[in-house]
């Protein structure tokens, strides 16, 4: 919610042309506002002169004012609360599925690809305000890092949280992290239910065959995105664990089984991508965001409260002082 001043009528505003005028018009006239008395001689007038008349013209400031605050009366200033409420009915839940085996270590993207799809995830995630997201990760087996939420502040801490660890076992078990996933999806009552799954290599762990989950995906009306994230070639990869716990790194071919990826993206509806560097997978994001846009309804809420009547007040109360003054303090002969 924020507050601002704006004014109805502003055309008003061309009438402070004539405070100009009125100023010139005064000095023009202003030898003709005091009586005058003419006399032979001044020689037996011992008073000086007051300062009464030095002060005079405190009555046309006064005249100025009054004219200035009834033409800025006139524009009508109010102060407008303007408060908005955002609501959707038609979100979109999404699970994001990101393989977290050994070989997303390697160093083809910066700093490698793990870090480099955590940070364009995070980009994905507050670019969604509408929608609610899950995270779930894989590698020889899978799990749900976190249940699809509207809290973004908790799919981001849990996106940040996500690091290669020997906890899972080693192996890229696509068909078990896209069971995962769908199976946090499969109850959803949202209008529209996606996954994102990223992998950089070949199914070669898990006990569910990819092709079963993709089938599963269909039968609840899950879309799935599919993105195979590697340089082509060889990539400077983990091959070896060194006494102190660090990772030995060497060129190591890379294979994604990209065959698989878009048999499960065509068969529920989506589309598959190959990212080989940041910028390629920074820009498969930003299309899937394109490509799954949530209808969003905005609700302004509009106070006005009319400020005109203070100045209409105050021009009064400096109307009543002027004319106070001149018939008292500054009278004259006329």
């Amino acid at each position: 919610m924020f507050e601002r001043l704006v004014f109805e009528d502003p055309q008003f505003f061309w009438l402070l042309l004539l405070l100009p005028l009125a100023l010139g018009w005064y000095i023009w006239k202003r030898h003709r506002q005091t009586a005058e008395l003419r006399i032979s001689s001044i020689k037996g007038f011992e008073a000086k002169p007051g300062m009464l008349g030095k002060l005079r013209p405190i009555l046309m400031v006064l005249r100025l004012l009054v004219l200035a605050l009834v033409i800025t009366a006139l524009a009508r200033p109010r102060s407008v609360d303007v408060s908005s409420r955002t609501s959707s009915n038609f979100g979109i839940d999404i699970v994001m599925a990101i393989d977290v085996s050994a070989s997303m270590l390697a160093r083809d993207l910066d700093p490698n690809r793990l870090e480099a799809t955590k940070e364009v995830a995070a980009d994905f995630v507050k670019n969604r305000p509408a929608d609610r997201i899950g995270l779930v990760v894989y590698a020889g087996e899978s799990f749900t890092q976190t249940p699809i939420t509207s809290d973004k502040s908790i799919v981001l801490s849990a996106l940040e949280d996500i690091e290669y660890n020997n906890v899972l076992e080693n192996g890229t078990a696509i068909g078990m992290g896209l069971a995962t996933a769908v199976n946090r999806l499969k109850d959803s009552k949202a209008e529209s239910k996606v996954v994102i799954l990223l992998t950089d290599g070949m199914n070669n762990a898990g006990f569910i065959d990819p092709k079963i989950a993709s089938e599963l995906a269909v039968e609840f009306g899950i879309k799935v995105y599919t993105i195979g994230v590697g340089s082509n070639g060889t990539a400077l990869s983990p091959i070896a664990i060194l006494p102190n716990g660090s990772f030995q790194y060497g060129r190591v071919p890379v294979e994604i089984d990209e065959a698989l990826l878009k048999d499960i993206s065509e068969t529920t509806g989506g589309k598959y991508f190959r990212a080989t560097d940041n910028k390629s997978l920074e820009a498969i994001y930003d299309e899937i965001d394109e490509l799954e846009k949530t209808e969003i309804e905005e609700f302004r809420f509009y106070n006005y409260e009319e400020k005109f009547r203070p100045l209409i007040l105050l021009a009064g109360f400096l109307l009543l002082v002027e004319v106070l003054l001149r018939f008292t303090i500054f009278r004259s002969f006329v």
